[in-house]
């Protein structure tokens, strides 16, 4: 969800859950003096892969935005699998920084203070789809409420402070910012929601592109799914990556335009191919302000990797951990996973259109597991699950080197066993969605045994880990905050709290 908005047997997880309770590692040498030194070596890696990660997404956006200009200028069905192409490889790298956030870095914060940053125009979600362009609706799984904004007492189509509404009981499939024609569609209407209650409000960043280039996930006659038969809704599609996901018709984008001056605004067509182009616009240079602030000389990474004092160090420490930690237990495990597990939600799976939420899993826990071991292999370039584009690669000094440095064995291998076991679980996600069983349809029936509930109760044990380590350091404050999901992750099957 939007906030200010990843196999081991069910054994192997309760041991981890039990590991080092209480304050974690048994390691006789007193771990409460920082070292400032290797901290200082942490910190410089932990920027690197910040800087290296996200100029690999905003180098793959790049790639995303030619490939949209092609499918635009030429709309067929080659280049429009293209582009989709280039959307899931986009994701690759992005998918690996979400480890950045909760901690007031750039990606949260333009000015390092207030939660103001460009995270909610780039990944936010769930999207607001109606609000963007048709949807089908049902009572399950594409209910008013869940695809349309319902918490604004407003009309259908009214602005409200600029931004475009629109509410389940007056629900049209027509009334929507590319059925009104009279609505120019810019930057600026992107990155003005209405911030709504239910947050089914978001109409920027991958996941707007994600739905004009794929639509709504249903079944192969077309209709919508209803919880009980997601199975019938998997299609043959040529990324390698990917088993499922929606089926927009060429048809609907078969008018493109070469120059702004072929483009009709009165065109449906033409507005699908204009959306697209203002997103991937905007995506660009959101992703641009947070990498250059990654960048050696830019003010937060100077205020981040510049340090003197155990007290500072242990500052940028907690900061670190409270993004890996977060992002482990309350996002990925909560948010992201078990939100849609115990109630059986398409919608609420991370990328429902393109069915590409395996990868999401992989790449966030992905990211942890870099901030630990210090490291960045780069991304996927031709999706099939190996990290082959490394001309950005980082391979520093992480956790791991800090802890043997400082004796801390036992909580060294806790932790890793921790991170292991969640790889094996998100491994096992992946390749049953790549044999053609996607994350929407492993939740469907999914049960206590399979690889998205032991993912879930792996991931809140990582959280664990990553707690005692904080403990052990000496660290103030709480590394998994407290109110970033509704969701008890240690119980995957209880629904979460509105």
């Amino acid at each position: 969800m939007k906030l200010s908005r990843m196999a081991a047997s069910v054994a192997v997880v309760s041991i981890l859950t039990a590991c080092g309770g209480g304050g974690g590692s048994s390691d006789s040498k007193d771990s409460s003096s920082i070292d400032v030194d290797n901290v200082q070596k942490l910190l410089t890696t932990n920027a690197d892969i910040a800087y290296a990660a996200y100029s690999d997404a905003v180098t793959t956006a790049e790639a995303l935005q030619t490939a949209l200009a092609t499918f635009r200028a030429d709309p067929t069905e080659a280049n429009f699998v293209a582009a989709k192409q280039a959307w899931l490889v986009a994701r690759e790298p992005y998918g690996q920084t979400e480890v950045y956030r909760f901690r007031l870095s750039p990606i949260d914060s333009t000015n390092y203070t207030d939660e103001d940053g460009p995270e909610g125009d780039i990944n936010a979600w769930p999207l607001g789809e109606a609000l963007i362009d048709y949807v089908q609706t049902n009572t399950t799984d594409f209910a008013t409420a869940q695809i349309g904004v319902t918490d604004n007492s407003v009309e259908v189509g009214t602005e409200v402070d600029g931004a475009y509404v629109i509410t389940a009981d007056d629900y049209d499939a027509s009334e929507n910012i590319i059925g009104r024609t009279d609505i120019e569609i810019t930057a600026d209407l992107l990155a003005n929601t209405a911030t709504a209650d239910d947050e089914h409000d978001v109409i920027a960043g991958y996941h707007a592109i994600e739905f004009l280039l794929w639509g709504q996930d249903l079944n192969d006659d077309g209709s919508t799914t209803d919880g009980t038969d997601r199975e019938y809704a998997v299609k043959s599609n040529e990324a390698y990556n990917y088993a499922a996901g929606g089926d927009r018709p060429l048809s609907d984008l078969a008018t493109g335009y070469a120059t702004e001056a072929d483009y009709d605004s009165s065109d449906l067509s033409m507005r699908r191919h204009k959306y697209l182009e203002v997103a991937v616009a905007k995506l660009i240079d959101d992703l641009t302000s947070v990498r250059d602030g990654w960048a050696d000389g830019a003010s937060y990474r100077t205020a981040f990797t510049t340090i003197s004092t155990e007290s500072e160090a242990r500052e940028k420490l907690t900061e670190i951990l409270t993004g890996m930690g977060t992002l482990s237990r309350g996002e990925l495990a909560g948010e992201r996973m078990q939100i849609a597990f115990s109630s059986n939600s398409q919608e609420d799976e991370h990328s429902c259109f393109s069915d590409n939420t395996h990868r999401d899993i992989w790449l966030n826990a992905e990211g942890v597991s870099n901030s630990y071991y210090g490291v960045y292999a780069g991304y996927d370039s031709d999706l099939d699950g190996v990290d082959d584009a490394a001309d950005n690669a980082v391979s520093g000094y992480g956790f791991d080197d800090y802890l043997s440095d400082a004796g801390m064995t036992d909580l060294k291998s806790a932790i890793e066993t921790a991170l292991s076991a969640t790889a094996e679980q998100y491994e096992a996600i992946d390749e049953l969605a790549r044999a053609g069983t996607p994350f929407d349809v492993q939740i469907m029936d999914a049960t206590t045994t399979e690889p998205a509930y032991l993912a879930i109760k792996a991931l809140n044990a990582q959280a664990t880990q990553i707690e005692n380590l904080a403990e052990d350091l000496g660290l103030d404050g709480d590394v998994t905050i407290d109110d970033a999901t509704a969701c008890d992750t240690s119980t995957p099957d209880a629904e979460c709290e509105e």
